[in-house]
């Protein structure tokens, strides 16, 4: 009888306290919901911070607040009855339990949001700071440095009254029949609510390698390792992996969804790098020197292109298109992060599942693992059809406007197109009529472009020579004595040499070449000889240079002989007539090396690469840094330092007059 007695006292105990622990526990709340309204609230509203959403922080507490009050003197009011005390709180919940589910249900719909409010405010050190001080004016006894201290506490006790019934369930004696099956019926599992299931694990977390080296411990990486290998045992077919169908349709059309967001963000990105390039091309920015006819009318057409039409489209895709298939990606980021949740908790669960069968129970931390994969599922299964829905629905928008927006495009193209060809002279003239005036137009073209080359060889005036400096000559004249005319190279463009034994020219400098590769064998880098010293140069700057045959007498160019031959021919017979040796006169002229404007009457303009002819080197001071020069006609003076001396080659076939 002893050993009975005891465990029952024992029992009658923990049920008084745990009874009690209902009780003051929302006394407790309750207060703490009084200071959220009346204090802090208040005193905020006092400030009157415009930046500050009250209503979005606070949302319906004032709702929770007289709920809350109510039921906490019903539960104060339960403890006169003694042995109907249980009966009493049971029927208490049961008449509460629908205004409760209302008032919590719009809190926790709000809750993120009001994080979000939150966070907002820390990143503003105004607000951040006037906050501080309204909690450290009202409620300095918590130790409250956030307003999520107090925001959080309608959602925790929501979570907390199925864990106080549990309590007080599992604490009350087998013989009150009647209250323990009633209180049966009112427990629920200790579950997270979906909104805080939400909330808690569908942001997007950018962690840096630290971070994620910071999270580890060894409760991390046991729970982690217990999930990769349940994760291979499914996999290889060792266990049987738990099925939910109608899980299983709504994130298979979910990934369907969001793999044809993607798909389309790449496709529009292309789209419009495609267009970009279309765009490139800009002829009504060129000066054609045409102010009539078909490439006149071409002309307008492109401005009006890129100026009016390719603009706005470009516009108007971007607001249509472009934003709202970027927000909806956005808004996939949560719940990808709740079905990839969903996967790790459903490895929790049913290793969970498999000690509870083999043990007969679990810890409240193995529970609690549980009842988070039943809430995150819960909450996918009752949001998926819902948002898969939407997301079809913008996605299906998106399209149509994308495809109202190419038919605008090629309507207005069209318009404007054929505006351009009715003012032309052959808008209107039949396809056989307009192909033969075609052929005609090409003919009649060909044949005075060829008119045109006859002419143009016959009348073309040599080049505007210069004469050379004694020094510049006499290195050509040894370049050509040393390795013959045929060696003669140009320097098209100024060489910089970067590498060792490479040479740094100036553009129009000869050269002679004495080998067409380097020691690796490379056929882009050639050896030269510059007049002195010797080098490689990229062969790409260097073009065949010819110098021109002079008619009047002039230094002679001997051709190179080997020493063999000139002791072969020392002697030279009285009767053996002498051929002649031909005489080269290399030709330079005078060019701009820059384009120079002319500031004052005395002066003339230039363009750079323009031949000129100097008059005077000097100007009437003497000044060398002024020349006096001749062009197209025109005197005037121009910077020495603008000129350049170049060889000039041998014109072969027809070039353009200087």
């Amino acid at each position: 009888i002893y050993e009975e007695v005891i465990p029952c006292e024992r029992m009658e105990l923990s049920h008084r306290l745990a009874v009690e622990e209902l009780i003051t526990t929302e006394a407790s709340y309750v207060h703490n919901i009084q200071l959220c309204v009346s204090d802090i609230r208040a005193h905020l509203q006092k400030k009157q911070l415009p930046d500050l959403d009250l209503e979005g922080l606070f949302s319906n507490t004032d709702d929770i607040l007289h709920v809350s009050r109510r039921f906490l003197k019903g539960l104060e009011a339960t403890a006169t009855q003694e042995h109907e005390q249980l009966l009493c709180i049971c029927t208490l919940f049961q008449e509460f339990k629908e205004e409760m589910e209302t008032v919590y249900k719009i809190y926790c719909a709000s809750y993120e949001h009001a994080l979000l409010l939150v966070e907002s405010y820390r990143k503003d050190p105004r607000l951040q700071e006037e906050i501080l001080e309204t909690l450290a004016a009202t409620v300095p006894h918590t130790g409250a440095s956030d307003l999520s201290f107090f925001l959080v506490m309608p959602v925790q006790r929501v979570t907390k009254y199925p864990l106080l019934l549990g309590k007080i369930l599992e604490n009350t004696p087998t013989r009150r029949c009647p209250e323990v099956s009633y209180l049966d019926l009112l427990f629920l599992p200790p579950r997270m609510p979906a909104p805080e299931a939400a909330t808690k694990y569908n942001k997007a977390e950018h962690l840096t390698l630290r971070d994620r080296l910071a999270r580890l411990n060894t409760h991390s990486i046991a729970k982690k390792t217990t999930r990769m290998s349940r994760f291979f045992m499914h996999e290889a077919g060792i266990v049987a992996k738990m099925e939910d169908k109608e899980y299983d349709d709504l994130e298979e059309k979910f990934q369907c969804v969001a793999s044809s967001v993607t798909a389309l963000k790449e496709n529009v990105a292309s789209y419009l790098g495609h267009l970009e390039a279309f765009l490139l091309p800009t002829p009504h920015k060129r000066e054609l020197q045409i102010d009539k006819g078909p490439a006149q009318q071409y002309r307008h057409f492109a401005e009006y292109l890129h100026g009016s039409i390719f603009p706005e489209f470009k516009q108007r895709l971007d607001r249509l298109v472009c934003q709202p298939l970027c927000n909806l990606s956005d808004m996939l980021v949560g719940p990808q992060q709740l079905v990839k949740k969903r996967l790790d908790k459903l490895l929790d669960y049913e290793e969970i599942q498999e000690l509870k069968s083999e043990m007969g129970s679990v810890t409240y931390d193995e529970e609690a693992a549980m009842n988070t994969y039943l809430a995150i599922n819960a909450l996918l299964v009752a949001e998926l059809p819902r948002f898969n829905q939407v997301a079809l629905q913008l996605l299906g928008q998106i399209l149509c406007s994308f495809s109202a927006l190419q038919r605008d495009l090629a309507a207005q193209v069209l318009h404007q197109a054929e505006k351009e060809l009715e003012q032309m002279p052959h808008g209107h003239m039949p396809l056989p009529s307009f192909w033969k005036m075609v052929e005609d137009t090409l003919q009649q073209s060909g044949a005075q472009l060829r008119a045109f080359c006859q002419t143009f060889e016959t009348v073309t005036p040599s080049p505007v020579t210069q004469p050379l400096n004694p020094a510049e000559e006499r290195k050509v004249l040894s370049l050509v004595s040393k390795h013959g005319p045929d060696k003669l190279y140009q320097v098209t463009s100024n060489i910089s040499g970067s590498k060792d034994l490479d040479l740094t020219l100036q553009r129009g400098q000869i050269v002679a070449l004495l080998q067409s590769a380097d020691t690796k064998g490379n056929m882009s880098r050639w050896l030269v000889d510059a007049g002195g010293p010797r080098g490689f140069v990229p062969a790409g700057k260097l073009q065949p240079y010819c110098p021109v045959q002079s008619q009047q007498p002039g230094m002679q160019m001997p051709a190179p002989e080997s020493s063999t031959e000139r002791r072969r021919h020392s002697y030279v017979s009285p009767e053996a007539p002498r051929l002649p040796v031909a005489t080269f006169t290399p030709a330079f002229q005078v060019v701009a090396s820059f384009s120079f404007a002319a500031r004052s009457p005395q002066e003339v303009s230039l363009q750079a690469g323009q031949p000129v002819v100097v008059l005077e080197p000097h100007d009437k001071k003497g000044s060398k840094e002024w020349s006096l020069v001749e062009v197209n006609g025109q005197r005037g003076y121009v910077p020495s330092s603008y000129l350049m001396t170049v060889p000039v080659q041998e014109p072969t076939g027809w070039s353009l007059p200087v």
